[in-house]
């Protein structure tokens, strides 16, 4: 498959913090890296997305006494998985990954700045009705292929796969360029309900280019 004009890669936070050595590491989630840069030279249109949270985000575990890393609470938007302090605005764990080289990326969507509301989706905060705006920019530009790629799989690439499915798109997860946490089970039901949504999965020796 070669990309087209109409097809755009999500690079889904490459940050420090999901690599090894990071706040909220992803086991091998360094291993993307080589293969997303790989990817984004085949892709004309290419989107990056940045965790990017505030000091004491209500996600965090430490925000809430008593609560430990990977425990859940209830907020009003629903069930929250309290997270290890990662991706703080302005901080190294922030950064993308040193090895991450997509200079041609068009458009970095940041998310997860609201204090009050968690957000894994590219296109829309967990709440499930505050948009980060990028379906419509990728309605401007005539773009309706998303293929996604990053970390982590189970969490923001599923979201945003989902969502994109949900705003009309066709969405595809190339597999072994995306890494998981894998927590109680969550990569299983992630692909479960990806593909109830008709999200496609592929190796990214599928792309070509």
């Amino acid at each position: 498959m070669t990309p087209g004009e109409r097809d755009v890669l999500l690079v889904v936070d490459v940050q420090n913090d999901f690599t090894p050595g990071g706040a909220l590491a992803v086991a091998h989630g360094d291993e993307v890296v080589p293969l997303v840069n790989r990817l984004a030279r085949a892709f004309q249109h290419v989107i990056l997305t940045q965790d990017w949270h505030t000091p004491g985000h209500v996600s965090f575990a430490s925000s809430h006494a008593g609560k430990k890393p990977f425990e859940t609470i209830e907020l009003a938007y629903g069930t929250q998985v309290l997270w290890p302090d990662h991706c703080v605005q302005g901080t190294p764990g922030a950064e993308f990954h040193r090895a991450l080289d997509v200079p041609h990326a068009q458009l970095i969507v940041r998310k997860g700045y609201r204090r009050h509301v968690d957000s894994y989706s590219a296109f829309c905060e967990a709440d499930g009705k505050t948009p980060t705006g990028l379906a419509g920019y990728l309605r401007d530009r005539g773009l309706d292929h998303v293929f996604l790629a990053g970390l982590a799989t189970d969490f923001c690439v599923a979201w945003s796969a989902l969502d994109a499915r949900k705003r009309g798109f066709r969405a595809t997860v190339l597999e072994d360029a995306s890494r998981a946490i894998d927590t109680g089970g969550s990569l299983a039901r992630a692909w479960q309900s990806m593909t109830a949504a008709g999200v496609a999965r592929s190796p990214s020796s599928a792309v070509e280019g």
